[in-house]
């Protein structure tokens, strides 16, 4: 019998640099937005709060994402234990 191999790593699928730089793009556009619907401009103080709070909203929805994809790797490798069991198993 062969020796058991350690889990294959999993490339991490996302890049939390650039999903840094997306998110205060991401702010900016929202904010820019805002003011031209509105026909408003946000003084400074209130831009960068607004800037904080779009932040930290986005990167809770990115740790939902990252736990996500945790349970789905999880879901992957035990859909492969059992096809190799029910193979076994029709042998």
């Amino acid at each position: 019998m062969s020796e058991p191999r350690p889990a294959p790593a999993m490339r991490n699928a996302v890049d939390f640099g650039i999903v840094g730089d997306n998110i205060l793009d991401i702010a900016d556009f929202a904010i820019e937005k805002y003011e031209f619907t509105s026909g408003t401009t946000l003084p400074e103080e209130a831009r960068e709060a607004a800037v904080e709070r779009v932040r930290d909203a986005l990167w809770e929805m990115v740790k939902a994402f990252r736990n996500r994809r945790k349970e789905m790797r999880k879901q992957l490798f035990d859909t492969a234990d059992e096809a190799v069991r029910d193979y076994v198993a029709d042998s």
